[in-house]
């Protein structure tokens, strides 16, 4: 789950997976390879995304799936993270949010 927050977040900043690696100091094999699940991140390269993209630590680790805790805290934690991704997927699908709040009430 974690590898999804971070593509849709890249995503969602419009930056191609190319210089988004060249930013994080690391290869856009290794970007791939994260995003698609298949290596976990270290705690530099997520503190590297907090920093681009100027997002707390704590909101970019919620999306880990090892967070420690009792089981039902942990399914509590993963549901959150889960519905968390879904808005973020959707909204790096579907545009960028406006922070005119006249248009807001208007749509």
């Amino acid at each position: 789950m974690l590898g999804r927050a971070l593509k849709a977040m890249r995503q969602f900043h419009n930056q191609s997976q190319g210089a988004l690696a060249n930013t994080l100091g690391i290869s856009n094999s290794y970007l791939s390879e994260i995003e698609s699940g298949k290596k976990e991140p270290t705690l530099e390269i997520l503190n590297r995304y907090s920093t681009v993209f100027n997002v707390p630590l704590s909101s970019i680790l919620a999306f880990s799936e090892t967070l420690d805790g009792s089981q039902s805290v942990s399914k509590v934690k993963s549901f959150v993270a889960k519905k968390m991704l879904k808005v973020l997927e959707w909204i790096s699908e579907n545009g960028e949010i406006s922070n005119d709040k006249k248009a807001v009430h208007e749509k």
